[in-house]
């Protein structure tokens, strides 16, 4: 029960999926942990298809003000748009515009995370989708830096 515990607040699974995750993974919490997120990532691409109309517009600003972005994440409900961790996966979103320049939402999805090069935005914002059960989706976004580029 212990494990099961510890793999739920370090994944946001329910209580029978972390169980199943430990069992196939013979009890190892790193491979549960990976069980979890690939099944995450699979649910969040099965409702990919749904509706979003409720989100967050999030503004960024690093560097004293020398550089900034404005992005605008988009869910299903309002309910998950006002969690923390919808909060925080926007200030990554933002915060990878700000390093990155992307130029379309296409680009900015297929870059690796700037925090862990081990997964791509697109793998970032699924490992939430999946966590929360909603499509969430990036849908537009603006940098702005002073200078010329």
């Amino acid at each position: 029960m212990d494990k099961i515990k510890e793999l739920r607040e370090k994944t946001g699974a329910g209580i029978m999926d972390a169980k199943k995750a430990l069992e196939e993974a013979n009890g190892d919490m790193a491979k549960a942990m990976d069980i979890i997120k690939a099944k995450g990532i699979l649910k969040a691409e099965s409702k990919a298809d749904r509706e979003v109309r409720s989100g967050r517009v999030y503004c960024y600003t690093h560097g004293g003000g020398s550089a900034a972005a404005m992005v605008e994440v988009a869910c299903e409900t309002d309910f998950v748009a006002k969690t923390p961790e919808f909060e925080t996966l926007c200030k990554e979103i933002a915060m990878q515009i700000v390093s990155m320049d992307p130029k379309t939402v296409e680009e900015l999805m297929k870059q690796d995370y700037i925090r862990d090069g081990s997964k791509t935005m697109d793998a970032l914002v699924k490992e939430l989708s999946g966590k929360t059960g909603e499509n969430i989706r990036v849908t537009r976004f603006a940098r702005f830096k002073l200078g010329v580029e």
